[in-house]
């Protein structure tokens, strides 16, 4: 299975591509889609035409998207919101079921708490993926919500493996 994980911003929008086989996760690509234009309906036009790229190229099937937080600042907080609906909007016209998943969650699954720093994620994926050249913290962020993404379908197959046997 190919699952792309996204981590979407209005300037800068990660995304990561990795190859999923039963235990075995293999990196396949990863970078960064930077928004352009001078109004806000551009820069979500760049991020929409960039990540359909992405998705055409490389051909995922499965996605996986960061939730958004809520910060001080309700004007960012709505603009990364509309950025994560580019970011969820494009996988689903491409007929992909889009699963989301909490900033906590995602680096508590791969740094093992869900407090951890840029820097660390970047730190773990490099050791998941030896030798990987990261396009950024973006793209390591994306790489991570794809693996979390992955280790929740592989939980959630198991148990329906477990709930048909019982019956």
């Amino acid at each position: 299975m190919r699952v792309i994980g996204i981590d979407p911003g209005l300037r800068t929008t990660g995304w990561g591509m990795i190859d999923v086989q039963g235990a075995r996760i293999s990196h396949v690509a990863n970078g960064l889609c930077r928004s352009e234009g001078d109004d806000l309906g551009g820069r979500l036009l760049s991020l929409f035409d960039q990540l359909t790229e992405v998705v055409t190229r490389f051909r995922p099937e499965s996605a996986a998207v960061e939730q958004t937080f809520v910060n001080r600042d309700g004007a960012g907080t709505l603009k990364l919101g509309q950025a994560r609906g580019i970011a969820m909007l494009v996988p689903a016209r491409a007929g992909l079921a889009v699963g989301e998943y909490a900033p906590n969650a995602v680096k508590k699954a791969i740094v093992g708490v869900g407090h951890a720093e840029k820097h660390q994620i970047a730190h773990m994926i490099g050791i998941h993926f030896p030798g990987v050249a990261l396009a950024g913290p973006d793209a390591a962020d994306a790489l991570a919500i794809a693996i979390c993404h992955a280790h929740h379908q592989q939980t959630a197959g198991r148990l329906q493996q477990a709930i048909a046997r019982g019956r």
